[in-house]
């Protein structure tokens, strides 16, 4: 098992940044990898980022694409997603997930452990 602990969220004004969290506890001794998810009020979950284990890889939505950051300490068991230029359309509750023994993953139904979530407001 592995638990995931968001963290970093907050109220931001548009154009403005924010460093997401994501720390890993308990059986952290596989090549995981993360990603991050976002759901917005009366929308459905949908794909943020996700980076691969030793964090070559990364892949990113459209939306976020050349404003959003995902990285990775392996050392600290912690991922991070930096958020730039934020726009109130990525207000949401913002998802940390890990998947043992793959890349990258962009389906959020192949993931198997998810954190609780962080709340992300963004105001115009």
């Amino acid at each position: 098992q592995v638990q995931l602990v968001e963290s970093g969220g907050g109220l931001v004004q548009a154009g403005g940044s924010l460093r997401l969290s994501c720390a890993a506890s308990g059986r952290t001794d596989r090549a995981y990898a993360m990603g991050w998810f976002r759901q917005a009020p009366g929308k459905e979950r949908e794909f943020v980022s996700t980076i691969s284990w030793s964090g070559g890889t990364t892949y990113y939505a459209d939306s976020v694409k050349g404003r959003f950051t995902i990285s990775r300490d392996n050392a600290k068991k912690t991922i991070y997603l930096q958020m730039n230029s934020l726009k109130p359309e990525d207000t949401a509750v913002y998802y940390c997930a890990a998947k043992p023994w793959h890349t990258i993953v962009v389906v959020q139904e192949e993931y198997d452990y998810w954190g609780q979530g962080t709340q992300v407001t963004v105001s115009s």
